[in-house]
């Protein structure tokens, strides 16, 4: 039996056999855990089965932790640990906590001095940017960029004053179906002097990190509607 912790569980980032890009440990880990706080109960029930197909669904408690979950339900959710069982955090895609509501509550266990314990797993962030050939002593993730077009240009300007001044490379993501948007709009504005690495189905069949200047991405722009993708920008 495990021992008692709040477990943070990778999942993975595109359709393939969790045995190319998750350690064995971490199957075995789960199978000891009856209790899971997940952001969606249904893609987390299909990956648990992923893991191993003779544990038993219908004997785990689920706690769903997305962005309609209420902050005074989330502490509650940390009984099982707080009594001495293992809870595993599972979020739709990647590492839990990063980028997901899953820091909500490790943000709690910490507080309440419970064990936390971090699996190894695949992260878009991290490996986008190890592909990328920028600057990895520096980054900063910024999550999605603005919708309104007046703080997005303000945005943009921010990245371009990190990217030059701060000698930071800048990372951010885009609702799937607005990818292509996205690309074109840098191409636009982003003086020709930055670099645009597109980083898309990370760990997938079509796995493609590409860097270029932004204007040899001009008029060459890879089909990015709905295709899960990361895009950086350094000089």
């Amino acid at each position: 039996m495990i021992e008692a912790a709040l477990y943070l569980i990778p999942v993975q980032l595109s359709d393939v056999e969790l045995t190319t890009i998750l350690p064995t440990i971490n199957t075995h880990i789960v199978r000891d855990i009856k209790h899971f706080i997940v952001e969606n109960v249904r893609s987390a029930r299909r990956f648990l089965k992923k893991c191993d197909r003779n544990i038993d669904i219908d004997s785990l408690t689920f706690y769903e932790l997305n962005r309609h979950t209420k902050e005074s339900e989330i502490p509650s959710m940390l009984s099982p640990l707080i009594n001495g069982e293992p809870v595993g955090v599972i979020s739709e895609a990647g590492c839990p906590a990063v980028a997901d509501p899953g820091a909500d509550v490790v943000a709690i266990a910490q507080s309440k001095g419970l064990k936390v314990k971090p699996l190894v797993g695949p992260s878009s962030i991290l490996m986008g940017l190890m592909g990328s050939g920028f600057n990895g002593q520096s980054f900063a993730f910024l999550g999605y960029l603005p919708i309104d077009s007046t703080e997005r240009a303000r945005k943009f300007k921010e990245m371009e004053r990190r990217i030059m001044h701060e000698d930071q490379t800048q990372i951010f993501i885009e609702t799937p179906y607005r990818n292509n948007a996205l690309a074109a709009e840098l191409c636009k504005i982003m003086p020709q002097h930055i670099k645009l690495c597109i980083a898309t189905d990370i760990t997938g069949e079509k796995e493609s990190i590409v860097t270029r200047g932004v204007k040899q991405w001009q008029g060459k722009l890879p089909e990015l509607h709905k295709v899960p993708t990361i895009f950086l920008l350094y000089k």
